[in-house]
């Protein structure tokens, strides 16, 4: 027997439009959901499809947004590319590289359905921050593939990193390396304040609360500015 109740809470579903989808009104639909009216089978039948609908969309959208599914060999490759493309522009420090990132990882998931380095990213007042940064660079530096210096830029303090080596390029296809060349030449100009508040307008960071992980699937909500369809 369906626990119409918990099933509806669990889907956020009013009574309203749950009551129009099986046909019966709101006022019988809260006695069924008392027990004060037994369901008629060809009423429980619509609700059995109904939610299985929506179980089905929730199985379907954990499988696609199963975030994290940190792929550490590609970050490392894409970084290393990416600081011997840009690493040395007095503009390009951490927060840069953070946006930087993000940018290539919405974009490439917005334009492929499929994640390319994997990242999970939080909002924070400064715009989208990847999560696992600190552990993967440490590893890096650990490694000898990066060095990190000290820098300003317009007299503010600046973290850059350089590279040590180049990056392995048959571990990134073509297509990959289209897409983060993309994002490299809209973005590699720009200064922290810039680019934070150009990532503060995507939809993916808008509509995330603060600290909250950013949720890959809002990509396909983007507006014309960010959309790379």
């Amino acid at each position: 027997m369906i626990n119409i109740l918990k099933k509806r809470k669990e889907f956020s579903i009013s009574q309203e439009y749950l009551a129009k989808e099986i046909g019966v009104s709101r006022p019988t639909l809260i006695k069924i959901e008392k027990g004060e009216r037994k369901l008629k089978k060809d009423e429980e039948d619509k609700i059995k499809e109904f939610f299985n609908f929506f179980e089905k969309e929730n199985q379907e959208k954990n499988l696609k947004i199963n975030i994290p599914q940190e792929k550490e060999d590609k970050f490392r490759q894409v970084f290393l590319y990416i600081l011997n493309q840009i690493g040395a522009k007095p503009n390009v420090g951490q927060t840069v590289l953070y946006k930087i990132l993000y940018f290539i990882d919405f974009d490439y998931y917005e334009k492929y359905q499929k994640q390319l380095m994997g990242l999970t990213y939080f909002k924070n007042k400064h715009g989208p921050t990847p999560r696992n940064f600190e552990r993967l660079i440490k590893k890096m530096k650990e490694d000898k593939k990066i060095e990190e210096v000290k820098s300003s830029h317009y007299k503010k303090e600046q973290k850059k990193f350089l590279p040590r080596e180049n990056p392995d390029l048959s571990l990134l296809t073509g297509q990959e390396l289209d897409l983060i060349n993309d994002v490299l030449k809209k973005y590699s100009e720009k200064n922290a304040t810039e680019i934070s508040n150009i990532s503060h307008r995507d939809i993916p960071w808008a509509v995330a609360n603060d600290l909250e992980d950013i949720d890959y699937e809002y990509v396909f909500y983007r507006s014309e500015e960010f959309s790379v369809k």
